[in-house]
């Protein structure tokens, strides 16, 4: 009988810089797939139901005309949606298709752990050996034990946190692993091993030379003999850029400058290592899941380390190469990926033994547009019948909403401050978050305009609004904030400038590697991050703008002129952005 080795409850929250996304702690447990199965899933949706709702979320989220993504969405074996949308190729307008090859990003982490922990079944490694056995020499390796390269716990800095090495050209060099370790490993330490968790690519380019060293293969060439070919995964390898001949069937990708499409920015792929260098396929990611959950390639010892996140790392749900969580109410593993040119995301919900792979070859939507992650959660909760509520509003007055409006106190720290804004409410943590907007869906319940989680309101026995109970994700039972007598923050005054003073400030900005470009959407002024969706800015003054979607500040030098730089101002960082030669 086919199965999945776990289930999981809790949960816990991560913040990013676009707003609150939320994420589940979980801890796995050995349950036989059919009893959970039978349990959950009395009914599951029909083949013919995923098929018609898959294709409506794609239909929602692609354009004919711009990047796209293939889709796959699996029951145990049976592929319940297989299909793509959007374009191959912009440039020559090929249609994209399931069968294209794309970069998995750090999807490729998952691989690149298994490929490390087929090396401890067979003996020829052990997570307690200390770096030092495999990397001779490097710095404090004798302190840095193996497992915490898996779990992101070992302290070691990023490399693609390192300015120097990702600003100008540098990224473009071929590298051996053992040039890419010596471009980090004298980088002071963030944290002694053990002691905190940081996410870390520089870890898995280690992760792969232990498995070099202990192979005496290169990463990507074990990867390929171990598992690839014996499980028929033809299209899956290392992306080096063809050093090895022709990718066949592989899509470029994409980026987004203002509100045109571009070219991805070019890096070589010897450089993201076993941190992020595969291509594949959402069929061979299928093949992966079956065979990876279902015990066919590690050890019962080695699969559940892998997928039971300890120490530090549990904190924030990262096992080895595999985050853990809830979808639904439901046990998943999942892992995303983001690198230049591409998006992507691979999960796993046990219980039902479904699988969901979504594979987009862009670095950055549209704005309105679901990413791979939100549209690869989307199509689980639908395969599993427990669809996201919809998100159609009712009707509410200003004067409703206004009786939402207020602080609400998280803990001595942070706050949610909910107002009404434009007639819509609004929500936003502080400090640090965006600004985002609620959509009423029934009385005293609303659903975040982006995302999935929901918010409900709670009155006292006057029928006054005391507090709101906050579900991330719409999991669990929701955490109660209660509503305080702090007054709302002041809002920041918007005034209005004439379309020269707008055009000066029009411009590509640059800090080491990052790219701040401002452009005119007819007459609105926008600013877009490299990699990041564009978003108004509003005028405070001729040089003082803000956002509204994040707490942050432009301020243009200098005034009255075509500025030289701009200076961003958020959660404390003071970044300076010095305007690009022409």
């Amino acid at each position: 009988m086919a199965g999945a080795r776990g289930v999981c409850t809790g949960q816990a929250v991560i913040t990013s810089i676009e707003g609150n996304a939320m994420r589940t702690r979980c801890l796995l447990l050995a349950v036989p797939l059919f009893a959970l199965a039978t349990a959950l899933h009395a009914a599951p949706p029909s083949k013919q139901q995923v098929e018609r709702d898959a294709a409506r979320a794609l239909a929602a989220n692609c354009q004919a005309d711009a990047p796209g993504m293939a889709v796959l969405v699996a029951r145990g074996d049976e592929v319940l949606y297989r299909g793509a949308c959007g374009l191959a190729s912009l440039e020559l307008g090929v249609p994209l298709s399931p069968g294209h090859v794309f970069r998995l990003a750090s999807v490729t982490k998952q691989f690149a752990a298994a490929g490390l922990l087929k090396l401890v079944d067979e003996g020829k490694v052990s997570l307690d050996d200390p770096l030092s056995k495999y990397v001779p020499g490097y710095p404090n390796g004798d302190a840095i034990p193996v497992r915490t390269l898996l779990d992101h716990t070992s302290g070691i800095r990023s490399y693609t946190a390192i300015p120097e090495i990702m600003a100008g050209g540098g990224i473009m060099k071929d590298l051996t692993t053992a040039e890419l370790i010596d471009s980090f490993k004298d980088a002071e330490a963030d944290f002694a091993p053990g002691a905190d968790y940081r996410y870390n690519n520089s870890a898995y380019v280690l992760v792969g030379a232990v498995i070099e060293a202990a192979s005496g293969k290169t990463w990507d060439a074990y990867l390929r003999e171990t598992f690839f070919a014996p499980l028929g995964m033809t299209h899956t390898r290392g992306g080096q850029d063809g050093a090895d001949g022709v990718l066949e069937g592989y899509v470029p990708g994409y980026t987004r400058k203002g509100e045109r499409w571009a070219p991805a920015r070019y890096l070589s792929m010897t450089q993201p290592h076993a941190a992020g260098a595969l291509v594949s396929t959402v069929d061979d990611l299928l093949k992966w899941n079956r065979a990876l959950h279902e015990g066919k390639l590690l050890s019962e010892d080695s699969y559940r380390a892998m997928v039971t996140p300890g120490g530090k790392a549990a904190d924030n749900d990262y096992g080895y190469g595999i985050m853990t969580g809830t979808l639904r109410g439901e046990p998943v593993l999942q892992h995303g990926g983001g690198i230049f040119g591409f998006s992507t995301y691979l999960l796993y919900l046990p219980g039902s033994d479904t699988t969901v792979a979504v594979l987009y070859n862009a670095d950055a939507g549209r704005p309105g547009m679901l990413g791979s992650g939100r549209i690869a959660q989307l199509l689980a909760a639908q395969a599993v019948g427990k669809p996201y509520p919809d998100k159609t509003a009712i009707d509410l007055d200003e004067a409703t909403l206004k009786q939402y409006e207020g602080v609400y106190r998280i803990d001595a720290e942070a706050t949610r401050v909910l107002r009404v804004a434009n007639g819509r409410l609004t929500s936003q943590r502080v400090p640090g978050g965006q600004q985002l907007v609620l959509v009423p869906v029934a009385k005293d319940v609303f659903l975040f305009e982006e995302g999935f989680s929901r918010m409900a309101f709670e009155r006292d026995a006057d029928g006054a609004v005391a507090a709101m109970r906050f579900f991330p994700e719409d999991e669990g039972e929701g955490e109660v904030v209660p509503r305080t007598d702090e007054p709302l923050p002041s809002g920041r005054v918007e005034v209005q400038l004439p379309r020269e003073v707008l055009e000066r400030l029009v411009g590509e900005y640059a800090y080491q590697s990052m790219v701040m470009t401002v452009f005119l959407d007819g007459d609105t002024l926008k600013a877009q991050l490299s990699g990041q969706p564009a978003f108004e800015i509003f005028a405070e003054s001729p040089s003082k703008f803000f956002l509204k979607v994040v707490e942050a500040t432009l301020e243009f030098a200098p005034e009255g002129e075509i500025p030289d730089t701009v200076t961003l101002r958020q959660g404390g960082a003071v970044i300076e952005y010095r305007r690009k030669a022409e």
